[in-house]
């Protein structure tokens, strides 16, 4: 099956399963994106929810920034066009279900007798807590969350605008502009030099330091002002494990590294974090997680990154420890390294308009790299990259020469704050 008609099947099949109406059960609410869909006995008698399940806040978000990325990497208008429908669904549900007491954050809570306690990307239920180890109940606004919303805005922004609906297009610009203000007031705390976990339902700051954080960086909501200090407590050395950077500091005292999400290390959260890193100018640091989740991965069969592994501290003789139970292969994982060299590639796809933009910065422990078959909508790119010095040069062997052109990826002043 071709890119493009693969691509065809799975919006297809997301659109088939988006929820139409409310049913508490299954935590559906209309136009929110499914979690998951089970078959057998439970599933066909209805003893659990999973039929499908809606259990997500964050896959309606970023069903949104999928599509975009999506456009931009096929230059098919068509797609969003013929997807459009499904996609102001999600932008509805985001501010009348995401948006639980409407004062501008995502909110969580299962409303199911059968549902998650959390239902981010970190869905255990003690994968959110206060700093002293208390679990968080009730209605929950994770950091991420947040930024999913300001990125999936901003791109259904670019798509309005390419659509010719240029006053949809700028107010959500002004949506994702008051969001990046109130999230930069609201969940900075100057103290730590981090921001909240999240926030609870009474809207006090959850200050335990996770992961979390590190993926507002990829969607852009971090203030440039504040990216070093949130790098800086990343690759601190309790949450840089030196095989990855833990999703819950190693000073937490509920921090277990051989936990689900509360001190393992996942290759995913990892690759979206040097995405983040590299958004905002930290190349080394990037290159760095992309280097720790390389070595992880050649302790594993095959090379093959598991769903997890524990994130125990690197030293002379440690080696990763994959999660009882991990799923191997997992899309998640496997799609971390495309993710690390794209950060560390700087690639940045512009179908519609015919373009490729790089930003290479190779480090010292890699320093030449040839894409072969590389996709921007039909064209096919062959392209070298080597460090020269500290300088990282590239090469097109093959594929339109013009189409490929140099573009810093680090956010540009126009792009902060929407």
């Amino acid at each position: 099956m071709s890119i493009r008609n693969s691509l065809r099947a799975r919006w297809r099949c997301w659109r088939r399963y988006q929820a139409t109406e409310r049913d508490d059960y299954r935590d559906a609410e209309p136009g929110k994106i499914l979690h998951e869909l089970r078959y057998g006995e439970l599933a066909h008698f209805k003893l659990i929810p999973h039929t499908p399940y809606y259990g997500t806040a964050d896959a309606t978000p970023l069903y949104l920034v999928a599509l975009h990325a999506a456009w931009r990497a096929t230059g098919d208008r068509s797609l969003i066009e013929r997807h459009l429908p499904n996609a102001e669904a999600c932008l509805t549900w985001i501010d009348k279900y995401g948006d639980r007491d409407g004062d501008g954050f995502q909110e969580y809570q299962t409303r199911s007798t059968a549902g998650y306690e959390n239902v981010a990307w970190k869905d255990s239920g003690d994968a959110v807590m206060y700093p002293d180890g208390t679990l968080v109940r009730g209605p929950k606004a994770l950091c991420e969350l947040q930024g999913y919303v300001y990125d999936a805005w901003l791109r259904m922004a670019e798509i309005y605008d390419e659509l010719g609906n240029k006053r949809r297009a700028n107010a959500l610009r002004k949506k994702a502009t008051a969001l990046f203000v109130k999230f930069n007031e609201d969940f900075w705390d100057e103290q730590s030099g981090f921001y909240a976990f999240a926030l609870d339902g009474e809207k006090k700051k959850v200050l335990s330091v996770a992961s979390n954080v590190g993926q507002c960086l990829w969607s852009g909501i971090i203030a440039p002002e504040r990216a070093g200090r949130v790098v800086k407590r990343l690759m601190g050395k309790d949450m840089w494990s030196g095989w990855g950077i833990r999703t819950l500091s190693a000073d937490h005292p509920a921090f277990n590294p051989y936990n689900y999400q509360t001190g393992a290390v996942w290759p995913h959260d990892n690759s979206l974090i040097a995405l983040g890193m590299r958004r905002y100018g930290f190349a080394a640091e990037a290159a760095a997680v992309a280097r720790d989740i390389s070595r992880a991965a050649s302790h594993f069969l095959l090379n093959q990154l598991p769903e997890l592994y524990g994130g125990l501290q690197r030293d002379a003789t440690s080696f990763p420890v994959q999660y009882l139970g991990a799923n191997v292969p997992q899309a998640w994982a496997a799609g971390a390294p495309f993710m690390l060299l794209q950060a560390m590639l700087g690639l940045q796809q512009d179908a519609p308009r015919g373009k490729l933009y790089v930003d290479p910065a190779l480090p010292d422990w890699l320093p030449d790299v040839t894409l072969t078959d590389l996709r921007l909508g039909r064209q096919r790119f062959d392209i070298r990259f080597w460090r020269q010095e500290k300088d990282t040069l590239f090469k097109v062997l093959k594929g339109k020469r013009d189409s490929v052109e140099w573009k810093s990826v680090a956010l540009s002043a126009s792009e902060v704050g929407g």
